[in-house]
C-alpha cells in the first residue's frame, strides 16, 4: 500500500501563505516560549498536572475564552467560535450547528530526570518534558489564541476545540478520560502533532494510514508440581517450559498472523527458581506486544493466549496469563492528512512536507479515531545546524522552538481551510 502523500490531489484550496491569516505575532511566539520554558521547568507526570491545569486556565480564560477542567480534575478542553464560548456570552461567526474541529495536545511528562545543561531544566528531580508535550501544549494554547481573535473578527469558518489531555503516557492513556468527559462531542475531526527529532524544525512528516503501533503489556504465570534436578520425570521442568514459551510464542504467532502485520512479543523478564538443584513450582515471564496493523491488534489477545496455552500445555505447566491492553495504533485518515498538508502547503511551501514512516512507539490520540476522523503529523524539532539527534524519552532531549510557531500557523491554516471540507 503507498502511504505517500499526493501532490497533486488536494481537498482544500491553499493560498499563498502571506495571504492566509492566522500568523503567529512577534509578541504571542515570544510568550508561548517562556510559557513553553515554564512548563519545561516544572514537570507533573499523569493525572497529576495540576499546576499545568491551572497554567492554561488562566491564560484562556484572560482571553475572555471559557476552559472547562476534565471531571478527572486535571486537563480541559475549550471552544472556539461557538455562542457559549466567550466569558461575555457573544455569539461568534462560526455556525454552531457545524461540527467542530478539535485540537489536541498532551500535557504530562516522563518519570526520567533532565540531563540537560539549561536555564529551563527541570526543577523537579526525576522528572522531564522528554517527549515534547510542552511543546505540543504550548503549540495548541497559541492555536487557540490566534483563532481566538480570528473568531471576534468574523473570519474564522468553523467552530474549533482546544483538548489539553493529561496521562497520555499512562497506559491505556488519559484519551479516553477525556473522551468520557465529552472531549468529542460535537467534534467532526480532530488534529494533533508530536516531535520528531528526526524532522528538522520548519518542516512536517505525513503518512496516511497508521503512523504509530499498537503496544501491549503481557504477564504470563506458570505453575507445576517442582522437585528436584535429579527427577525431572517426577516434576513439570518449569525453568524449560518457560524458556520454551519465551522463543516459541513468538514463532508460533509470526505463523498465525500475515507478517505485514508486524505483530511482535518480545519478552523483557524471565524469572524461575532459586537453587541450582531444585526445580522451581512456578515461573514468570513478562514484556509487550507491539503490532503495526489496526484489525491485527484487535485479535492479537486471543491469538496470544492461545499460543501461549498451547506451548505450556505441551510441557506440562498450567498458565496464568494477564492482558493489558495499551493503544491501537494511530490511524491517519486519508481527507484528514490531505488537510495538513494543503496548510503546511500553504503556510510553507510544498518543501516544508516529507513522508514519515510509521514509527513503533505507542500514542493515545488512537482512541480519539476511534470516534472521528482525524490524523497526527510529525512535528519537526531537530535544529537544522546540529549533527547530533537528542531521541525522545532521554534526559538530553529537547528541542529548537521555531517548532512551535510551525505547529501554531500549522493549525490555523487547518481550522482555516477545513472550512472547504465536507462535514
Amino acid at each position: 500500500m503507498n502511504h505517500s502523500i499526493s501532490r497533486d490531489a488536494g481537498t482544500a484550496r491553499t493560498p499563498a501563505g502571506d495571504q492566509l491569516p492566522g500568523a503567529l505575532p512577534d509578541a504571542l511566539r515570544a510568550e508561548l516560549g517562556h510559557f513553553r520554558r515554564d512548563l519545561h521547568m516544572h514537570p507533573e507526570l499523569g493525572n497529576q498536572e495540576f499546576r499545568t491545569t491551572a497554567a492554561l486556565k488562566e491564560r484562556l480564560e484572560r482571553a475572555g475564552l471559557r476552559p472547562r477542567v476534565l471531571a478527572t480534575g486535571t486537563g480541559l478542553i475549550c471552544d472556539i467560535g461557538t455562542p457559549d464560548a466567550t466569558a461575555d456570552g457573544r455569539a461568534l461567526a462560526a455556525d454552531p450547528a457545524r461540527p467542530l474541529l478539535a485540537l489536541r495536545a498532551d500535557i504530562d511528562a516522563l518519570p526520567i530526570p533532565d540531563t540537560k545543561t539549561v536555564d529551563y531544566a527541570s526543577t523537579v528531580p526525576g522528572r522531564a518534558h522528554a517527549c515534547g508535550h510542552d511543546v505540543h501544549t504550548a503549540v495548541v494554547l497559541g492555536a487557540g489564541l490566534v483563532l481566538a481573535e480570528l473568531a471576534r473578527t468574523g473570519a474564522l469558518p468553523r467552530p474549533v476545540r482546544l483538548i489539553f489531555q493529561p496521562a497520555e503516557e499512562v497506559l491505556p492513556g488519559g484519551a479516553p478520560d477525556a473522551i468520557e468527559s465529552g472531549a468529542l462531542e460535537g467534534v467532526g475531526r480532530i488534529l494533533a502533532v508530536h516531535c520528531d527529532p528526526r524532522v528538522d524544525a520548519g518542516r512536517i512528516g505525513l503518512r496516511v494510514g497508521a503512523i504509530t503501533s499498537a503496544c501491549d503489556r503481557l504477564e504470563v504465570g506458570l505453575d507445576g508440581p517442582g522437585g528436584h534436578t535429579a527427577r525431572p520425570h517426577l516434576t513439570t521442568d518449569l525453568v524449560t517450559a518457560a524458556s520454551r514459551v519465551a522463543l516459541d510464542v513468538p514463532a508460533l504467532l509470526s505463523r498465525r498472523v500475515d507478517a505485514r502485520a508486524g505483530l511482535a512479543v518480545t519478552w523483557g523478564r524471565l524469572a524461575s527458581g532459586h537453587a541450582c538443584n531444585v526445580i522451581p513450582q512456578h515461573a514468570e515471564l513478562s514484556g509487550t506486544v507491539r503490532c503495526l496493523d489496526l484489525e491485527a491488534w484487535r485479535l492479537a489477545p486471543d491469538l496470544v493466549h492461545a499460543a501461549i496455552d498451547e506451548i505450556a500445555t505441551l510441557h506440562g505447566a498450567k498458565s496464568q496469563i494477564t492482558y493489558v491492553r495499551g493503544v491501537p495504533p494511530v490511524v491517519n485518515e486519508p481527507v484528514t492528512v490531505q488537510l495538513l498538508h494543503s496548510a503546511m502547503a500553504a503556510r510553507r511551501g510544498e518543501g516544508a512536507i516529507e513522508d514519515t514512516e510509521q514509527s513503533l512507539g505507542g500514542e493515545d490520540f488512537s482512541w480519539y479515531l476511534e470516534h472521528v476522523p482525524g490524523a497526527m503529523a510529525r512535528l519537526g524539532v531537530h535544529p537544522p545546524a546540529e549533527t547530533t539527534r537528542r531521541d525522545l524519552h532521554r534526559g538530553d532531549f529537547d528541542v529548537d522552538e521555531q517548532a512551535i510557531k510551525v505547529g501554531v500557523e500549522l493549525f490555523t491554516a487547518c481550522a482555516l481551510l477545513d472550512g472547504s471540507l465536507a462535514g
